[in-house]
């Protein structure tokens, strides 16, 4: 089989893509709850020819495999949603189910378009009898930042030699480096409840303690790197205003361009929290929760990718299609969308082209992901593709729609598209996947150590 006869494969999967993408999108399932979703990506695998490889002790983790011998090749699937962003097929706020669950990052168009890949592939393999294995990971728990880290901690990742990946954005476009490496820490405060009224000298407010914290944490900003954010939310414990807090916490995200970063902001931020306790006379107790990596740059995968993006056909969109997308984009106020006029050279709703190959450093995602975890075990690819409006962030009502519809649908089958003409590439090409594992081996100047512990 040639590569026309790859993307005739891809093609023929497309109904199949976009009943992946609504099945996943009509049932969203958020981070350590997708039970039904990996099941269905489980179940359509299996009965593909794929052997199910799961983790008992992740039970929505696992990974489809086919074929024999070297080279593996991962392409990473994703299928949880966010809370709080149900949401029709819409250009006005309208959920489904109030405060309900909505696929606001497109993850649902991850794991269809990335398992439409996976199968294209294996019947590549099937047909064209070379050596070589393709496996179907289902990730879980991607916007906890935690799902691949446990899948690394738990050795899943073993004896898988290159991953593919991609997400689903307003552009189509290859990213050389993206992704901000980020940890999850959690302070807990004790102190000594009393009644605020008759006896406040005899309490300890632990809630105190944490206001005096992230004010600490606040002015601490101005003393960091450029691009670290601290992010945070509190709980007092619930208690009535005429009671000294006994318990109450602080949890933070901590994200910039690379881990050691992190470790670094963690520990001033750590220090910042006993001073609350020592001012307060409360103790604390510090808990990580799990860290991800940045995203390691590899311009030879980028080179590759960017290739096969060229490559592809790129989706083509109805009168109907551009004028949802319109709507979308009307719904958000001009100073709130997000803007790159390199990128978007265009007056339509919808990005239709391949940004220009260099235009990734004008673009990089400001976001962090688990996937960064994969490309410090393997070399990565990361590149998007158009799923919803120029000027629509995730993570959004707005996102959450145009998943939800053909505009979505038509960039996950894309996506498969891409995956597949890079994986037929990686078995094609040693001399191609030798000089990207070469780049990955030159660039490895730290070990890679999952930062979490079950």
């Amino acid at each position: 089989m040639n590569k026309e006869q790859v993307l005739q494969e891809v093609h023929e999967l497309e109904g199949l893509c976009y009943d992946i993408a609504q099945t996943i999108w009509d049932a969203p399932e958020v981070g350590g709850s997708e039970q039904k979703s990996a099941d269905v990506f489980r179940a359509l695998l299996e009965k593909e020819g794929f052997r199910i490889v799961n983790e008992e002790k992740l039970p929505h983790a696992f990974y489809a495999e086919y074929g024999e011998g070297k080279p593996v090749v991962a392409v990473l699937g994703e299928y949880d949603a966010l809370p709080g962003l149900s949401q029709t097929v819409s250009a006005e706020p309208n959920p489904i189910q109030d405060g309900g669950a909505g696929h606001a990052c497109g993850h649902n168009l991850i794991g269809a378009g990335s398992a439409t890949a996976a199968i294209a592939i294996k019947r590549y393999l099937e047909k064209s009898k070379i050596q070589g294995t393709v496996r179907f990971y289902g990730c879980p728990e991607e916007e906890l930042l935690s799902g691949k880290v446990k899948m690394a901690y738990y050795g899943m990742f073993d004896g898988a030699d290159i991953a593919l990946s991609w997400h689903p954005m307003s552009a189509n476009m290859t990213m050389d480096r993206s992704y901000l490496a980020s940890a999850s820490a959690r302070f807990y405060f004790k102190g000594t409840t009393s009644h605020a009224g008759f006896a406040p000298e005899r309490g300890r407010s632990a809630l105190d303690a944490v206001e005096l914290m992230n004010v600490g944490v606040n002015y601490l900003r101005e003393h960091v790197i450029d691009h670290t954010r601290m992010h945070y939310s509190t709980d007092s414990g619930g208690y009535a205003p005429n009671i000294v807090p006994g318990h109450a916490s602080s949890w933070y995200f901590v994200r910039a361009p690379r881990m050691d970063s992190v470790q670094d902001t963690l520990r001033r931020i750590k220090l910042v929290a006993e001073g609350a306790a020592m001012m307060t006379e409360t103790s604390v107790r510090t808990k990580l929760d799990s860290g991800c990596y940045e995203m390691k740059e590899n311009n030879r995968f980028s080179d590759l990718t960017f290739r096969n993006l060229l490559l592809a056909p790129p989706p083509e969109y109805t009168e109907e299609e551009m004028a949802f997308a319109k709507a979308l984009q009307a719904t958000q106020p001009e100073e709130m969308r997000i803007k790159d006029e390199k990128t978007y050279e265009t007056d339509q709703p919808l990005f239709t082209g391949i940004a220009p190959r260099e235009l990734w450093e004008k673009s990089v995602i400001n976001a962090s992901s688990d996937s960064g975890d994969v490309s410090y075990i393997m070399p990565m690819n990361l590149f998007t593709t158009t799923c919803w409006p120029i000027g629509v962030a995730p993570h959004t009502w707005q996102a959450t729609a145009s998943t939800g519809s053909s505009i979505g649908k038509k960039g996950a089958h894309y996506a498969a598209k891409v995956l597949a003409l890079c994986a037929y590439d990686l078995f094609n090409e040693p001399e191609t996947l030798q000089a990207i594992q070469k780049e990955f081996a030159e660039r490895n100047e730290v070990a890679y150590k999952t930062m979490y512990e079950a």
